[in-house]
């Protein structure tokens, strides 16, 4: 493949969304191999090339530029409550991970998922009613791209690496204080909107 077939390819297995080294050795390579010139071609469509070389994933974020008049190439969408919710504590139980284990996989049984979420979501459901919900909210999250089910076992997924860029500490310790407010006193909610926002391809 010579160099402009590797740039076509990489910009636009870009713009269809991430590119991970895991599912596509190749797509990688060629990301890796024309980075210089994807940074470029990347800005005249206002995004920017986030490239985790040690990670093995890359993708495009819309630039935060409001005084420019272009047009949004990646849309921004609001995420649920509950969606939030569970992908906060999966960055958390990352993070937990990564400091305890030197496996660079996690996998996470959906029963440990529910276990997890069942405390901030209304009481009164039935168990079977509660496992469906957060199913449903995993789906919503491998949706995003940020877990895979394991083909060999649909109760349990992999946390995909991707979510460190997405979740942050700061972004991670405000929706921590919004989970407790919303533990105390707004149990029986569900809110909609926490102000957090994924672009979308």
């Amino acid at each position: 493949m010579n160099d402009e077939n590797k740039l076509s390819v990489a910009l636009v297995s870009l713009l269809k969304g991430v590119v991970t080294r895991d599912e596509n050795e190749a797509r990688w390579q060629a990301v890796l191999s024309t980075e210089s010139r994807l940074r470029d071609h990347a800005a005249i469509l206002g995004l920017n090339l986030v490239v985790d070389a040690e990670e093995g994933y890359a993708f495009f974020r819309q630039q935060d530029n409001e005084t420019e008049e272009i047009p949004r190439l990646i849309s921004r969408r609001p995420l649920s409550y509950p969606v939030t919710l569970v992908l906060a504590l999966l960055r958390r139980k990352l993070a937990e991970h990564d400091a305890a284990s030197g496996e660079v996989r996690l996998i996470v049984d959906l029963e440990e998922m529910v276990d997890a979420v069942r405390t901030f979501l209304p009481e009164g459901a039935t168990e079977a009613r509660v496992t469906d919900q957060i199913g449903g909210y995993l789906k919503k999250v491998a949706e995003l791209g940020f877990v895979r089910f394991l083909t060999t076992d649909p109760n349990k997924f992999e946390v995909r690496r991707i979510i460190k860029a997405f979740v942050d500490a700061q972004w991670l310790q405000e929706l921590e204080e919004q989970m407790r407010e919303h533990a105390q006193g707004a149990k029986g909610a569900d809110p909609q909107d926490t102000g957090a926002e994924d672009d979308d391809a």
